[in-house]
């Protein structure tokens, strides 16, 4: 299914209407509305983001955030999990997390639901990794498939169950198994 960009308008109108669920996000002068997750998209994103955070911001090392509205280089684009290692973090003046994530993400996870375009999602994962993301997912929960996208590399593409998934450095502590990520969708 193709998706049909709503309305044009600038990244600064964009930015001044309400939020809507689902999201919409901004790209190419264009508001583009993502689809409503469902079942093991859901699934997969609340266990992806609970086990990140046991292990990463229990250590203070980074912190997973669903469905973060992220704006930089002419785009707003919300992925499923925006992972920000502690000290990119943005703050406000009292030291408490900020509203506004003027950067890309450390990590961008993308989880793909079943009516999804998958282009726009690699283009918002490649538009990550264009300003300093350090690595991408892109999870086919139906095929059972990750795709690992890493700045000037080839993509990497885990399909056996016993595979350990590729993270970014400051994420070593983390560890993960094809097997176990699908596993969450018998649970």
């Amino acid at each position: 299914m193709v998706q049909t960009p709503i309305k044009s308008l600038t990244l600064e109108d964009f930015l001044q209407l309400p939020e809507t669920k689902p999201a919409k996000e901004y790209i190419n002068h264009k508001i583009i509305q993502k689809h409503t997750p469902q079942g093991k998209h859901s699934t997969i994103q609340g266990e992806l983001n609970s086990a990140i955070n046991v292990t990463l911001k229990r250590q203070k090392i980074a912190r997973s955030f669903p469905e973060l509205r992220c704006t930089f280089d002419g785009r707003s684009i919300v992925p499923d999990l925006s992972v920000y290692q502690n000290e990119r973090i943005p703050r406000d003046e009292t030291g408490k997390i900020a509203n506004r994530f003027n950067l890309a993400p450390d990590w961008t996870i993308e989880i793909l639901s079943p009516e999804q375009n998958q282009t726009k999602v690699i283009q918002n994962i490649v538009h990550c990794l264009k300003n300093k993301t350090q690595m991408g997912w892109l999870i086919d929960p139906e095929e059972e498939v990750i795709f690992i996208y890493i700045p000037k590399q080839e993509i990497i593409i885990l399909d056996q169950p016993n595979c350990k998934i590729p993270v970014p450095s400051f994420a070593k502590k983390f560890e993960l198994t094809l097997e176990q990520l699908f596993n969450w969708l018998l649970d």
